[in-house]
């Protein structure tokens, strides 16, 4: 089996690449310099030249603030590209993985994770375009496409919120973060491996088609998951002290709940990723080997 993955130099897409590598596929992994998602003549020669059985669509855009004054060009990425790429799939027999977002929803406060078939209704431009995305890639590919959902994403690869803390842990006394968002930190090599195991089911069983939540289970905020970092790293948590989104204004709303849920897998025959206190624990020491090095 012959795997493609779009997006490969970013953080997820790395994982993935190592995930797939590691079980001994093949597999054409294709930054953006080799793959413009956004461009159908990108698109069609990627499919063509490599012929891959599955794709897996890790590129995006990803910047969210910048979405809300620059919405064409998200959507240029993240709908219409997942759209071309599905087309382009779906004409050389190829299976397609779609990663998407917790952002099509309204992230309105809850009680209980939002499950698969939630009805969406983002709140961002980002959000918006992710959708957008989703719905092109489950109509362009009927019956061998999945959409991921993922959120939170902390790896060893790029900037994310973990490494942030990690390294602000020795050069502050304390820090202020924001104790009103709830959602689920997820290491990026734990959904890589899902994502691994969910493609080979597409095609093969009806069931793989569709929506799936790629997030660890369990939930926290952004406060608690800082303070479980400076945990695991030895520090003090009540160095980080908690605060409140209007102390950080952006200008693209965050959701005050995330938190996704998972009963999908057990569809497929798969179970739904370890909870985020399990994952950090082994991600947080690779991440700060990634630092040092």
């Amino acid at each position: 089996m012959k795997w493609l993955v779009a997006g490969a130099g970013g953080m997820l897409g790395h994982d993935v690449v190592e995930e797939l590598t590691r079980r001994g596929a093949e597999v054409v992994a294709l930054g953006r310099a080799d793959l413009d998602i956004s461009d159908a003549d990108s698109t069609e020669s990627a499919l063509a030249g490599h012929t891959p059985d599955l794709v897996v669509n890790c590129a995006a855009y990803t910047a969210v603030d910048d979405a809300e004054t620059d919405e064409e060009r998200a959507l240029l990425i993240n709908g219409e590209g997942p759209r071309l790429l599905a087309r382009a799939a779906a004409r050389h027999g190829a299976r397609l993985v779609h990663v998407s977002t917790d952002y099509v929803f309204d992230g309105e406060a809850r009680t209980s994770p939002y499950p698969e078939d939630h009805p969406t209704a983002p709140r961002t431009a980002y959000g918006r375009t992710k959708l957008a995305g989703e719905r092109a890639v489950l109509a362009e590919l009927p019956g061998a496409s999945a959409v991921v959902r993922t959120a939170w994403l902390y790896g060893t690869h790029g900037r994310n919120f973990v490494r942030t803390m990690i390294e602000l842990e020795s050069r502050r006394d304390t820090l202020d973060v924001v104790d009103d968002q709830r959602g689920q930190p997820t290491w990026s090599a734990d959904l890589a491996v899902r994502i691994a195991d969910l493609g080979p089911r597409l095609g093969r069983d009806e069931r793989a088609h569709g929506v799936f939540h790629g997030t660890n289970s369990g939930a926290a905020t952004w406060c608690e998951l800082a303070r479980e970092v400076f945990r695991l790293l030895g520090a003090d948590p009540e160095r980080v002290r908690p605060t409140t989104s209007e102390a950080f204004v952006r200008p693209a709303p965050r959701p005050a709940y995330s938190a996704l849920g998972h009963d999908r897998w057990s569809e497929v025959g798969l179970e739904p990723l370890r909870d985020w206190r399990e994952a950090l624990r082994e991600g947080l020491p690779l991440i700060r080997k990634e630092i040092s090095a």
